[in-house]
């Protein structure tokens, strides 16, 4: 530990630290009588753990909305595909003027059986598809379609920069956890506007990382990809302005340093991205080629690949959520979070049965690609990565108390420095890992992600230039990949307090 002035730096040498407090505390973060929470920087640039409770739909701790039902529909018996319906009943809601509340209205699927060929799209703006329940005596919803597509799309197009507002940043570090850092130049930027921060890399960065040394994969050379520079781009809203200063509305969770490429910030238009849509109280069912087995680890598998990946996939949309949805034999399962896709939230969903082969590409139940997303209570069986990032997923994001069984894989950041992930109170089986040539060269999967009073198997290791964090973890440590430096990895086997991270820090951002 190193003090400089009233701050107390805890420096990462790429050791694991050796704790400096008993069992069941943090050196990271501590936790004021008025639940306030103080953060201890972890390097000398000033490094903190990110605040993770801007989240979620809303920003973080705001509601779900629950939408007027405008339109109601009933199983006919004998119908062979309803997607024509229940589109137009969508598409009807759609053209409804919005409301005060931002929504339109729900078309509500009363329970019994219903038969979808098509793909349902939401693709206005406070739209709703509701249920009557995610159980058997449930709103059913068949996948009948003997391809690979969601039962449901939400989105509208994606955000576009306006290259002539691009600003430098003239900081030469923007730590990890900040919100605030300063610009070349402000002048045409605005509180209130949209603005994506870019994290720039360059080639010494990627050296410096190992990524352009990637052990190639023996049986195959030529599938090893070398990275190249890339950007990191954090979705935010300008929230301060001070001279050439700016504060924005959610922390940074990956370093901008000038070494590495520095970054920018553009203001951009999304007036094509659709908000306030949700799918709610729905059980899905995918048919599928029942013929189709292999037998994996002494148990027969179906393995058909030819029909439904997901039930809710979000596109261009913020501000929408899924809740309360139960998939069997899906390619993957509930939901997918697209790369243009931001404060989304998931909740009390379960993947079950999944149908595919047990192989790379295949049952990702909960697959996170956007930012400020939560997914909360959910539920995966037989899966292979349960709670799953993407590559250079920007990040915050979070997996809030979920569970994962007979995993035949690991819930992880999954390739090509994915960054700000938490996993809080997660049960299943987790990596943070440099993963070399797996896949087509994943490399260093995730960077600063943060796995909390979590349970089960657990591998951590350091990236070079960032951290991964395994604080009150309960379990055993898994098998490395390959052989790396450790990461943070603190009060193993006893809990932490508090025992939420995420929750303790919107009660600290918003009180009780």
């Amino acid at each position: 530990m190193v003090a400089l002035g009233s701050v107390s730096l805890l420096v990462a040498s790429g050791a694991e630290p050796t704790p400096g407090r008993e069992k069941g505390q943090t050196r990271l973060v501590s936790v004021g009588a008025d639940g306030s929470l103080a953060y201890t920087p972890y390097t000398l640039q000033g490094d903190t753990l990110p605040d993770f409770s801007h989240c979620g739909f809303g920003g973080g701790g705001v509601p779900l909305p629950a939408a007027v039902v405008r339109e109601t529909l009933s199983p006919e018996a004998g119908t062979a595909d309803d997607t024509a319906r229940i589109q137009a009943a969508l598409d009807r809601i759609g053209n409804l003027p919005l409301g005060a509340d931002g929504l339109r209205g729900a078309v509500l699927l009363r329970r019994g059986a219903y038969r979808c060929a098509g793909v349902l799209k939401l693709n206005a703006s406070g739209v709703v598809l509701r249920g009557e329940g995610d159980g058997e005596d449930g709103t059913i919803l068949t996948a009948t379609a003997r391809k690979q597509q969601p039962l449901v799309q939400i989105g509208g197009t994606a955000a576009r920069d306006d290259p002539k507002t691009s600003r430098a940043i003239s900081d030469a570090y923007v730590p990890v956890g900040v919100r605030s850092f300063s610009v070349a130049d402000a002048s045409g930027l605005a509180v209130g506007q949209n603005v994506f921060v870019v994290r720039h890399s360059n080639a010494a960065w990627i050296s410096a990382i190992g990524m352009d040394r990637i052990q190639v994969r023996s049986s195959a050379p030529e599938s090893t990809k070398q990275w190249s520079p890339f950007d990191l781009r954090f979705d935010r809203v300008i929230t301060a302005i001070e001279g050439t200063r700016l504060t924005v509305d959610a922390p940074i969770v990956c370093a901008i340093d000038r070494r590495w490429g520095g970054g920018a910030v553009v203001r951009y238009n999304d007036a094509g991205r659709i908000e306030r849509c949700g799918v709610e109280s729905l059980r899905a069912m995918s048919v599928y080629d029942e013929k189709k087995t292999e037998r994996v680890d002494g148990e027969t598998a179906y393995v058909d690949e030819s029909h439904a990946t997901y039930l809710v996939a979000f596109g261009a949309v913020k501000n929408a959520w899924a809740r309360k949805l139960t998939t069997l034999h899906f390619y993957h399962g509930p939901t997918s979070i697209g790369g243009a896709a931001k404060w989304i939230t998931v909740e009390d969903c379960r993947s079950l049965a999944p149908v595919s082969q047990i192989t790379g590409g295949r049952r990702y139940p909960f697959s996170i690609d956007g930012q400020l997303s939560l997914v909360q209570r959910c539920y995966s069986d037989h899966g292979r990565h349960a709670f799953v990032f993407g590559a250079r997923v920007p990040g915050p994001n979070v997996f809030r108390e979920c569970r994962s069984e007979h995993d035949h894989a690991t819930s992880e950041p999954h390739h090509r420095w994915s960054v700000g992930g938490l996993y809080d109170n997660v049960e299943a089986q987790m990596a943070m890992q440099d993963r070399q040539w797996m896949g087509s060269g994943h490399g260093w999967a995730g960077a600063n992600y943060v796995v909390w009073n979590s349970r089960g198997s657990l591998i951590c290791q350091q990236p070079p230039t960032a951290q991964n964090f395994a604080i009150g973890f309960v379990g055993k440590r898994g098998k490395d990949a390959f052989p790396r430096p450790a990461g943070w990895w603190e009060s193993e086997g006893t809990p932490v307090e508090p025992r939420s991270l995420y929750a303790a820090q919107l009660q600290a951002r918003l009180g009780k």
